[in-house]
């Protein structure tokens, strides 16, 4: 599968000024953050997380934070930075540059919405059965998270029908493995 996903990116063009944007997509707890790292390691690239923009309280309404501070920058061939969402703190955190050229992986739930369609180099759809994905969140955020999975969740599967996803992914992948 990754050798797929590889060869799909090489055979891409750049769409976001000089990168390769690369989204790695999908609902929360199907296995995105595994794949994106993957990527990041065969193409020495920066992964921007959805999560750094996300949280509980914003699920989806964070976009034009990551147009003004990642894309943009991006598509003018210019040093991105933003600041990362501390979702334990609940505030913003730390700064990240992301320089511009090469491969750049934009993972996260809605990371090939829409309003980046057109930018993206390939769109990558990570599709894992809904209790696989509920199980690992609540391993990593605990079971007492269990109301707000069910709330991320409900509010995902929203935007995946408005936004019709899946159907405009260019691949396909298990994130069962």
């Amino acid at each position: 599968m990754l050798a797929e996903v590889v060869a799909r990116v090489v055979a891409s063009e750049p769409r976001l000024g000089s990168t390769r944007l690369v989204a790695v997509d999908g609902p929360g707890g199907a296995g995105k953050s595994t794949l994106a790292g993957q990527l990041a390691r065969e193409f020495d690239a920066s992964v921007v997380p959805t999560d750094s923009f996300a949280s509980w309280d914003n699920t989806l309404d964070w976009w034009s934070r990551l147009e003004s501070q990642v894309l943009e920058p991006l598509g003018r061939d210019v040093p991105a930075r933003y600041q990362r969402y501390d979702w334990d703190r609940r505030a913003l955190a730390e700064w990240h540059v992301v320089e511009p050229g090469g491969v750049v992986v934009l993972e996260g739930v809605s990371s090939s919405r829409a309003a980046v369609r057109a930018r993206l180099s390939l769109a990558i759809w990570v599709d894992t059965p809904r209790p696989l994905r509920l199980a690992r969140g609540l391993e990593r955020d605990g079971s007492a998270a269990l109301p707000l999975w069910e709330q991320w969740m409900a509010d995902e599967d929203n935007h995946f029908v408005a936004d019709n996803t899946r159907a405009h992914a260019d691949i396909i992948v298990s994130g069962t493995a």
